[in-house]
């Protein structure tokens, strides 16, 4: 048996070793590679197989399981394992895939599986950039003919310096989340959220973070030049230029004319009648057992003639299909307050796309909790993006969120992160729904705008308004290339970019980029930040002019949330054992109460009258007695020198016969009764055994408790309870029994 080969590459990124290593495990693999960060460790697997017969697309999967043990946890499922995918895992998926895909040649159709999974988390290295390495390395040394290797580097933003693969626990503290991805000669992929920064700080973390990718493509490099298998060469079957050439001229002008329309769906419909025609003409003479193959070949001919059309359109006369110049944003309008009963809700349409946000606030107590592999446990803004199938005219099968719609709300959120308030100064949870109703290209930018409007609608205090636009890309023949603004979404499909950006009028709040080629130079990104910056603030001007600030009330709908602050020690007093009171409280007012280990207390309910009574009643458990504070109390005994009145409960103080009146009392039953419920003032509270004394008599006269404790008003024999006063009953001497003859 031939002795295995254990091949390693190391170099220092960030202060820390970066460690790739191959032939140790997954043998079977293609490609297989072990990363470790600091002690952050990942398996990334490649295996190909055969394209299916008759694909016409290249299907790449990239899967990231997250292993729950690599966090030292047990899954909190009923199973005790790993189930569907979590958000994170999706997301981390998504981005691995974004800067592959572009790096395979065109016309291969191979199946390829990229499998990342999670050995170890050390809670210090994020394992998200570690995921593209790792998939990039795998990749490089199988064979595959991928033009790669890639590098990939989060960029941090703290303290006012651009930090390289900030530790996990400093993000929260960061102004700039970023996660940069490239080859040696270009930036193929960028993922961000920032607190405001200036487009040319965003430049220059990308070109920061984009030099230290340069390094950890060397050193695949070095991986592939010690256990690279022999790349296989892959030579797409040539393009029929005649069959093109002949289309063109069947045609005519009629293919311009149907693709110059503003209108998506009168396009779309002539597009199709035209191409229906062509394939009717060039297949309706062929024999019936070719007639299958040459309408590929047709289709194939016209969909790349349709490309070349759209693009030398803008590329040589600055002419967009529906007619605007590259700068140019579609007509936009925005409404709020549509949804009556609901909390916020915004419509944003811009051209054909639009889209309707609604915004729920809830008790800190509906947080989301996160069963994953973050630092973070919970989160209490949240928002989803749903993508129905008539938005764009079809009729297919609804089901749970696919992986771009939950990319897409998690880029909404990010952007929206940077304005949001404090939790000390607005304790709710906001959950965020926008529903595109439309979609022809950057709906999740328009998701970002429906999603401030719908904030500033519920009357959430963000800090400022948020606008998104996406940006596309045209390239051509010797480096000619155009930056287009808001693109609609055949221009997505037939272009090369797709750059969002979100933000502020002070600065970007997030970022992502996607590109089609084999990457971008730092020139474009220039233009298209200053592009999309010129756009931002157009559409936050069309925004302002409906809303340009929050709401000065919530919505009658919406809980109003009451904080109160108890003493830690009475936590447990308030929650009762085995949460029994707690739960009276919610069951008797039907209000939402969630208690903090801080001793903070979050009282919720749209029930003013009910948040009251709650507010009483937590009050009433957790509240200590202060000299100065005046109850309503009710007599539970009496004594020869004073009555005992419970003001709190399990609390009682003494009144002393002389505190009972604004006269003289010569006996307690002559103003008091047990069972009435008379209004006292603490006047002293026994700092050393707790005991509370009581004053009627300065609520009476309106004197102060000083006065009164000054004049002598101190019981003799006060109580601070009544188990005290029992106790002292049961321990007096009795008198014996006579025994019965």
């Amino acid at each position: 048996m031939t002795e295995k080969q254990v091949h390693a590459v190391s170099a220092e990124i960030a202060g820390r070793t970066l460690t790739i290593e191959a032939g140790r495990m997954a043998e079977q693999a293609d490609g297989a590679v072990i990363v470790r960060y600091g002690d952050t460790v990942l398996l990334a697997t490649v295996v190909e197989s055969a394209a299916r017969e008759g694909a016409d697309f290249f299907p790449l999967t990239v899967d990231y399981e997250e292993k729950m043990y690599a966090a030292g946890k047990i899954p909190g499922n009923f199973f005790k394992r790993e189930g569907k995918p979590t958000t994170t895992a999706i997301l981390v998926a998504r981005l691995t895939d974004r800067p592959l895909r572009p790096l395979f040649p065109k016309g291969y159709y191979n199946e390829v599986q990229v499998i990342i999974t999670t050995f170890a988390i050390d809670m210090v290295n994020d394992p998200g950039p570690l995921a593209i390495v790792g998939a990039s390395a795998a990749l490089a040394i199988s064979g595959l003919p991928f033009a790669g290797p890639v590098g990939a580097v989060q960029v941090g933003h703290i303290n006012g310096e651009l930090v390289i693969n900030p530790v996990m626990s400093d993000i929260e503290h960061s102004s700039l989340d970023l996660v940069i991805a490239g080859t040696k000669d270009a930036v193929l992929m960028v993922e961000a959220g920032a607190d405001e920064l200036s487009e040319d700080a965003m430049l220059e973390a990308v070109i920061q973070g984009h030099a230290v990718c340069k390094q950890i493509c060397d050193l695949q490099e070095q991986l592939v030049a010690l256990c690279g298998k022999p790349k296989r060469e892959f030579i797409p079957p040539p393009a029929d230029t005649s069959l093109e050439e002949t289309i063109i001229a069947y045609m005519g002008n009629r293919l311009q004319e149907a693709i110059n329309d503003p209108t998506k769906a009168k396009r779309d419909e002539e597009t199709q009648a035209l191409k229906d025609d062509v394939l009717h003409h060039f297949t309706v003479d062929e024999p019936e057992e070719v007639v299958a193959e040459r309408t590929k070949e047709v289709t194939k001919a016209f969909e790349s003639i349709l490309k070349e059309a759209v693009r030398s359109a803008i590329l040589a006369h600055d002419l967009r299909v529906d007619g605007r110049a590259p700068k140019d944003i579609r007509p936009i309008t925005v409404e709020v307050g549509l949804i009556p009963r609901v909390h916020g809700s915004a419509l944003f349409t811009r051209g054909q796309t639009q889209a309707l946000t609604i915004t729920t606030l809830g008790s800190p107590g509906e947080e989301q909790r996160l069963d994953d592999l973050g630092v973070e446990s919970t989160k209490r803004y949240i928002h989803h993006y749903n993508f129905p199938p008539f938005s764009t005219g079809e009729a297919r099968r609804l089901g749970s969120p696919r992986r771009r719609d939950i990319g897409h709300g998690a880029l909404a959120e990010r952007s929206l992160y940077a304005v949001l308030p404090d939790a000390n100064e607005f304790p709710y949870t906001m959950r965020l729904v926008s529903e595109i109703l439309s979609s022809n290209g950057s709906s999740s930018m328009a998701s970002v705008c429906g999603s401030s409007l719908s904030l500033m609608d519920a009357g959430v205090p963000i800090k400022r308004p948020v606008a998104g636009i996406a940006m596309g890309l045209i390239t051509g023949p010797n480096d000619q290339w155009k930056v287009l603004t808001d693109i609609q979404g055949l221009e997505d499909a037939l272009g090369d970019m797709d750059f969002k950006v979100a933000g502020t009028s002070e600065g970007v709040t997030g970022l992502q980029m996607d590109i089609k080629t084999t990457g971008i130079t730092y020139d474009i990104m220039r233009m298209a930040f200053a592009q999309a910056r010129e756009g931002r603030l157009t559409i936050l001007e069309k925004m302002n002019a409906v809303i340009d600030q929050p709401r000065q009330e919530l919505s009658p709908y919406a809980p109003r949330i009451i904080t109160l602050q108890i003493p830690v020690e009475k936590i447990g007093a308030l929650i009762g054992p085995g949460g029994k009171t707690i739960r009276s409280i919610i069951e008797q007012t039907g209000a939402t109460i969630d208690v903090e280990d801080d001793g903070r207390v979050f009282v919720a309910t749209a029930d003013g009258d009910a948040a009251q009574k709650a507010v009483l009643m937590v009050d009433s458990l957790t509240r200590e007695a202060k000299v100065g504070d005046v109850f309503l109390g009710k007599v539970v005994r009496i004594m020869p020198y004073g009555a005992f009145v419970n003001i709190l409960p399990g609390k009682d103080g003494m009144v002393h016969v002389s505190e009972l009146a604004d006269t003289r009392v010569e006996n307690v039953e002559d103003v008091v009764q047990i069972g009435d419920e008379i209004n006292v003032m603490v006047i002293d509270v026994d700092r050393v055994n707790g005991k509370i004394s009581l004053s009627r008599r300065a609520v009476l006269t309106g004197e102060s408790p000083e006065d009164r404790k000054a004049a002598g008003a101190a019981p003799r024999s006060s109580v601070g309870d009544r188990d005290r006063d029992r106790n002292r009953d049961r321990d007096r001497p009795r008198k014996p029994m006579q025994r019965r003859n």
